[in-house]
C-alpha cells in the first residue's frame, strides 16, 4: 500500500514530470544533433 498523503503525492507527480522533461530534453538533443550531421553532409556535398 503506498502512501496517499498530499505531500506524498505531490512529490511523485514532480519525479514523474522531472522524468518526462528529461526524456523530452534527450529527444531535442537527439534531433539536433541528427540535424547538424545532415547539414555538415549537406555542406560537404556542395
Amino acid at each position: 500500500m503506498g502512501d496517499k498523503s498530499p505531500k506524498s503525492t505531490q512529490k511523485l507527480a514532480s519525479q514523474k514530470n522531472a522524468k518526462t522533461d528529461s526524456v523530452a530534453a534527450k529527444k531535442q538533443q537527439l534531433i539536433a544533433s541528427q540535424q547538424a550531421a545532415k547539414a555538415k553532409l549537406a555542406a560537404k556535398k556542395k
